[in-house]
Protein backbone atom coordinates (compact mmCIF):
# COMPACT_ATOMS: atom_id res chain seq x y z
CA UNK A 1 0.00 0.00 0.00
CA UNK A 2 1.42 3.21 -1.00
CA UNK A 3 0.64 6.33 1.64
CA UNK A 4 0.66 9.64 -0.29
CA UNK A 5 -0.16 12.05 3.11
CA UNK A 6 -0.42 12.28 6.19
CA UNK A 7 -3.89 11.88 7.06
CA UNK A 8 -3.19 8.40 8.89
CA UNK A 9 -2.15 10.07 11.92
CA UNK A 10 -4.40 12.81 13.47
CA UNK A 11 -2.48 13.37 16.86
CA UNK A 12 0.38 11.74 18.70
CA UNK A 13 0.57 10.63 22.54
CA UNK A 14 3.51 12.30 24.14
CA UNK A 15 5.18 9.38 26.75
CA UNK A 16 6.72 11.63 28.26
CA UNK A 17 7.92 10.09 31.82
CA UNK A 18 5.58 7.66 31.77
CA UNK A 19 8.01 4.66 33.22
CA UNK A 20 7.92 6.79 36.04
CA UNK A 21 4.31 6.04 36.96
CA UNK A 22 4.70 6.19 40.34
CA UNK A 23 6.18 9.43 40.67
CA UNK A 24 3.86 11.91 38.46
CA UNK A 25 2.68 13.72 41.37
CA UNK A 26 6.21 14.63 42.40
CA UNK A 27 7.50 15.28 38.98
CA UNK A 28 4.21 18.04 38.52
CA UNK A 29 5.35 19.35 41.67
CA UNK A 30 8.58 20.00 41.24
CA UNK A 31 8.14 21.09 37.32
CA UNK A 32 5.14 23.46 38.44
CA UNK A 33 7.72 25.07 41.22
CA UNK A 34 10.28 25.73 38.77
CA UNK A 35 8.47 26.98 36.10
CA UNK A 36 6.62 29.60 38.49
CA UNK A 37 10.46 30.72 39.92
CA UNK A 38 11.27 30.77 36.31
CA UNK A 39 9.17 33.38 35.21
CA UNK A 40 8.96 35.09 38.67
CA UNK A 41 12.59 35.51 38.59
CA UNK A 42 13.01 36.45 34.86
CA UNK A 43 10.17 39.14 35.04
CA UNK A 44 11.73 40.71 38.14
CA UNK A 45 15.07 41.15 35.72
CA UNK A 46 12.72 42.63 33.27
CA UNK A 47 10.96 45.04 35.51
CA UNK A 48 14.46 45.89 37.21
CA UNK A 49 15.99 46.70 33.37
CA UNK A 50 13.18 49.20 32.73
CA UNK A 51 12.51 50.89 36.17
CA UNK A 52 16.14 51.58 36.74
CA UNK A 53 18.10 54.30 34.57
CA UNK A 54 21.41 52.93 35.57
CA UNK A 55 20.71 49.62 33.96
CA UNK A 56 20.17 51.15 30.70
CA UNK A 57 22.75 50.01 28.77
CA UNK A 58 23.06 47.68 26.25
CA UNK A 59 24.40 44.95 28.08
CA UNK A 60 20.86 44.76 30.43
CA UNK A 61 19.02 45.81 26.88
CA UNK A 62 20.38 42.40 25.80
CA UNK A 63 20.12 40.33 29.06
CA UNK A 64 15.99 41.68 29.00
CA UNK A 65 15.26 40.53 25.71
CA UNK A 66 16.84 36.97 26.58
CA UNK A 67 14.92 36.60 29.60
CA UNK A 68 11.84 37.49 27.48
CA UNK A 69 12.87 34.76 25.48
CA UNK A 70 13.66 32.42 28.29
CA UNK A 71 10.11 32.67 29.29
CA UNK A 72 8.76 31.78 25.92
CA UNK A 73 10.69 29.03 25.71
CA UNK A 74 10.05 27.39 28.50
CA UNK A 75 6.29 28.04 28.08
CA UNK A 76 6.36 26.32 25.15
CA UNK A 77 6.88 22.99 26.77
CA UNK A 78 6.22 23.22 30.50
CA UNK A 79 2.68 24.19 30.30
CA UNK A 80 1.79 21.30 28.17
CA UNK A 81 4.15 18.82 30.07
CA UNK A 82 2.66 19.72 33.40
CA UNK A 83 -0.75 18.77 31.58
CA UNK A 84 0.31 15.36 30.59
CA UNK A 85 1.60 14.67 34.25
CA UNK A 86 -1.19 14.80 35.96
CA UNK A 87 -3.95 13.63 33.08
CA UNK A 88 -4.69 10.07 31.59
CA UNK A 89 -5.21 11.70 28.53
CA UNK A 90 -1.46 12.39 27.14
CA UNK A 91 -1.81 13.08 23.06
CA UNK A 92 -1.36 16.35 21.21
CA UNK A 93 -3.31 17.28 17.63
CA UNK A 94 -1.26 16.72 14.67
CA UNK A 95 -0.96 20.36 13.54
CA UNK A 96 -0.47 21.13 17.58
CA UNK A 97 2.24 19.06 17.82
CA UNK A 98 4.15 20.26 14.83
CA UNK A 99 3.29 23.84 15.92
CA UNK A 100 5.20 23.05 19.61
CA UNK A 101 7.78 21.65 17.62
CA UNK A 102 9.00 24.96 15.97
CA UNK A 103 7.98 27.02 17.69
CA UNK A 104 10.32 25.61 20.43
CA UNK A 105 13.04 25.11 17.40
CA UNK A 106 13.06 28.52 16.79
CA UNK A 107 12.96 29.60 20.28
CA UNK A 108 16.14 27.83 21.17
CA UNK A 109 17.99 28.67 17.73
CA UNK A 110 17.05 32.77 18.77
CA UNK A 111 18.80 31.94 22.08
CA UNK A 112 21.63 30.42 20.48
CA UNK A 113 22.26 33.53 18.26
CA UNK A 114 21.38 36.00 20.86
CA UNK A 115 24.08 34.48 23.47
CA UNK A 116 26.47 34.91 20.46
CA UNK A 117 25.37 38.61 20.01
CA UNK A 118 25.60 39.27 23.86
CA UNK A 119 29.45 38.02 23.88
CA UNK A 120 29.97 40.40 20.69
CA UNK A 121 28.62 43.41 23.20
CA UNK A 122 30.95 42.48 25.65
CA UNK A 123 33.78 42.24 23.40
CA UNK A 124 32.98 45.82 22.36
CA UNK A 125 32.32 46.95 25.90
CA UNK A 126 36.61 45.83 26.81
CA UNK A 127 37.89 46.28 23.93
CA UNK A 128 36.91 49.26 22.55
CA UNK A 129 35.58 51.14 25.60
CA UNK A 130 36.22 54.91 24.54
CA UNK A 131 34.12 54.16 21.39
CA UNK A 132 31.78 51.70 22.98
CA UNK A 133 28.66 54.34 23.47
CA UNK A 134 28.86 55.43 19.98
CA UNK A 135 29.16 52.09 18.47
CA UNK A 136 26.38 50.54 20.48
CA UNK A 137 23.87 53.26 19.98
CA UNK A 138 20.40 52.52 20.76
CA UNK A 139 19.37 52.56 16.68
CA UNK A 140 22.05 49.44 16.23
CA UNK A 141 21.07 48.15 19.95
CA UNK A 142 17.51 47.18 18.43
CA UNK A 143 19.03 46.17 14.75
CA UNK A 144 21.12 43.64 16.40
CA UNK A 145 18.10 42.45 18.67
CA UNK A 146 16.08 42.02 15.71
CA UNK A 147 18.77 39.94 13.95
CA UNK A 148 18.68 36.09 16.38
CA UNK A 149 14.98 36.50 16.25
CA UNK A 150 15.60 36.46 12.09
CA UNK A 151 18.14 33.78 12.07
CA UNK A 152 16.33 31.74 14.48
CA UNK A 153 12.66 31.36 13.28
CA UNK A 154 14.50 30.96 9.57
CA UNK A 155 17.12 28.34 9.80
CA UNK A 156 14.48 26.36 12.33
CA UNK A 157 11.87 26.92 9.47
CA UNK A 158 13.80 24.55 7.43
CA UNK A 159 14.19 21.22 9.78
CA UNK A 160 10.53 21.46 10.70
CA UNK A 161 8.99 22.04 7.20
CA UNK A 162 10.86 18.77 5.98
CA UNK A 163 9.93 17.35 8.83
CA UNK A 164 6.34 17.49 8.41
CA UNK A 165 6.26 16.37 4.52
CA UNK A 166 7.11 13.47 6.25
CA UNK A 167 4.60 10.31 5.97
CA UNK A 168 3.28 9.63 9.10
CA UNK A 169 1.14 6.25 9.11
CA UNK A 170 1.08 4.83 12.52
CA UNK A 171 3.50 4.72 15.03
CA UNK A 172 2.45 7.61 17.11
CA UNK A 173 3.52 7.59 20.30
CA UNK A 174 6.37 10.11 20.75
CA UNK A 175 9.63 9.21 23.54
CA UNK A 176 9.34 13.20 24.77
CA UNK A 177 7.79 15.31 27.01
CA UNK A 178 6.67 17.33 24.14
CA UNK A 179 7.06 17.35 19.97
CA UNK A 180 10.74 17.65 18.98
CA UNK A 181 12.46 17.18 15.59
CA UNK A 182 14.25 13.63 16.60
CA UNK A 183 11.54 11.68 17.53
CA UNK A 184 8.93 12.53 15.56
CA UNK A 185 11.66 11.59 12.89
CA UNK A 186 11.88 7.99 13.85
CA UNK A 187 7.71 7.58 13.62
CA UNK A 188 7.71 8.44 10.16
CA UNK A 189 6.86 5.92 7.35
CA UNK A 190 8.95 7.53 4.69
CA UNK A 191 12.85 7.65 4.99
CA UNK A 192 13.82 10.97 7.05
CA UNK A 193 17.58 11.23 5.61
CA UNK A 194 16.60 14.51 4.30
CA UNK A 195 14.87 15.90 7.34
CA UNK A 196 17.59 14.02 9.76
CA UNK A 197 20.45 16.08 7.47
CA UNK A 198 18.42 19.09 7.77
CA UNK A 199 18.20 18.92 11.28
CA UNK A 200 21.70 18.40 11.81
CA UNK A 201 22.94 21.44 9.47
CA UNK A 202 20.27 23.48 11.63
CA UNK A 203 21.99 22.41 15.01
CA UNK A 204 25.23 22.96 13.30
CA UNK A 205 24.75 26.29 12.09
CA UNK A 206 22.37 27.63 15.34
CA UNK A 207 24.39 26.07 18.18
CA UNK A 208 28.40 24.36 17.02
CA UNK A 209 28.88 27.94 14.74
CA UNK A 210 27.99 30.50 17.80
CA UNK A 211 29.34 28.08 20.24
CA UNK A 212 33.06 28.40 18.66
CA UNK A 213 32.20 32.14 18.03
CA UNK A 214 31.86 32.61 21.47
CA UNK A 215 34.91 30.84 22.78
CA UNK A 216 36.95 32.98 19.90
CA UNK A 217 35.42 36.42 21.30
CA UNK A 218 36.12 34.76 24.94
CA UNK A 219 39.51 34.12 24.26
CA UNK A 220 40.31 38.02 22.53
CA UNK A 221 38.53 39.18 26.19
CA UNK A 222 40.99 36.98 28.20
CA UNK A 223 43.80 38.52 26.82
CA UNK A 224 42.66 41.83 26.79
CA UNK A 225 41.44 41.91 30.31
CA UNK A 226 45.20 40.07 31.34
CA UNK A 227 46.28 43.09 29.94
CA UNK A 228 44.77 45.31 32.59
CA UNK A 229 46.91 46.40 35.32
CA UNK A 230 45.00 46.94 38.15
CA UNK A 231 43.36 44.23 39.95
CA UNK A 232 40.02 45.80 40.27
CA UNK A 233 39.23 46.61 36.43
CA UNK A 234 40.35 42.96 35.97
CA UNK A 235 37.67 41.67 38.52
CA UNK A 236 35.47 44.26 36.82
CA UNK A 237 36.22 43.01 33.15
CA UNK A 238 35.46 39.68 34.35
CA UNK A 239 32.19 40.05 36.25
CA UNK A 240 30.74 41.49 33.20
CA UNK A 241 31.20 37.83 31.33
CA UNK A 242 31.25 35.33 33.84
CA UNK A 243 27.13 35.40 34.03
CA UNK A 244 27.03 34.59 30.37
CA UNK A 245 29.95 32.55 30.16
CA UNK A 246 27.97 29.76 33.06
CA UNK A 247 24.59 30.49 30.53
CA UNK A 248 26.08 29.89 27.49
CA UNK A 249 28.14 26.50 28.06
CA UNK A 250 24.89 25.06 30.24
CA UNK A 251 22.48 25.67 27.14
CA UNK A 252 25.48 25.08 24.29
CA UNK A 253 26.90 22.13 26.20
CA UNK A 254 23.06 20.29 26.40
CA UNK A 255 21.65 21.59 22.96
CA UNK A 256 25.05 20.20 21.22
CA UNK A 257 24.43 17.24 22.29
CA UNK A 258 20.77 16.19 21.42
CA UNK A 259 20.62 18.13 18.27
CA UNK A 260 24.07 17.42 16.12
CA UNK A 261 23.13 13.86 16.01
CA UNK A 262 20.83 13.14 13.53
CA UNK A 263 18.84 10.04 15.12
CA UNK A 264 18.14 10.85 18.97
CA UNK A 265 18.23 8.77 21.82
CA UNK A 266 15.86 8.01 24.67
CA UNK A 267 17.98 9.88 26.63
CA UNK A 268 17.56 12.93 24.71
CA UNK A 269 13.72 14.16 26.99
CA UNK A 270 16.36 13.63 30.13
CA UNK A 271 18.92 15.78 28.35
CA UNK A 272 16.23 18.38 27.40
CA UNK A 273 14.97 18.90 30.89
CA UNK A 274 18.62 20.52 31.37
CA UNK A 275 17.52 23.50 28.68
CA UNK A 276 14.03 23.58 28.98
CA UNK A 277 12.95 23.68 32.67
CA UNK A 278 16.57 24.00 34.48
CA UNK A 279 19.15 26.56 32.76
CA UNK A 280 15.70 28.79 32.46
CA UNK A 281 15.18 28.83 36.58
CA UNK A 282 18.75 29.40 37.47
CA UNK A 283 19.36 32.16 34.67
CA UNK A 284 17.68 34.35 36.86
CA UNK A 285 19.70 33.48 39.40
CA UNK A 286 23.29 33.26 37.68
CA UNK A 287 22.77 37.27 36.70
CA UNK A 288 21.46 38.29 39.48
CA UNK A 289 23.85 36.72 42.11
CA UNK A 290 26.80 36.92 40.12
CA UNK A 291 26.32 40.19 38.88
CA UNK A 292 27.32 43.29 41.21
CA UNK A 293 25.17 45.84 39.77
CA UNK A 294 22.06 43.92 39.53
CA UNK A 295 22.44 43.02 42.84
CA UNK A 296 22.39 45.85 44.29
CA UNK A 297 19.98 47.33 42.46
CA UNK A 298 17.60 45.02 43.54
CA UNK A 299 18.44 45.10 47.21
CA UNK A 300 17.77 49.12 46.76
CA UNK A 301 14.08 48.39 45.23
CA UNK A 302 13.43 45.83 47.71
CA UNK A 303 13.91 48.30 50.38
CA UNK A 304 12.36 51.20 48.91
CA UNK A 305 9.33 48.44 48.25
CA UNK A 306 9.74 47.78 52.01
CA UNK A 307 9.61 51.23 52.79
CA UNK A 308 6.56 51.67 51.06
CA UNK A 309 4.20 49.01 52.50
CA UNK A 310 5.65 50.16 56.41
Amino acid sequence: MEYSNKTFVTEFILLAFSEFHQYQILLFTIILYTYIVCIAGNMTIILLVVVKQSLHTPMYFFISIFTVLEIMFASVTIPKLLAILIQTKKTISFFGCFVQMYAFNALGETECFLLALMVFDRYLAINNPLRYSAIMNSPVCYRLAVLPWFLGFLVSFFPSIFTFLLDFCGPNEVDHFFCDLAPLQNLACSDPFISNMMTTMAAILATVFPFFTIMGFYIHIIYSVLKIKSIEGKSKAFSTCSSHLIVASLFYGSAIIVYVRPKGSHYDKFLALMYTVIIPVLNPFIYTFRNREVKNTLRKTIRQFIKILS
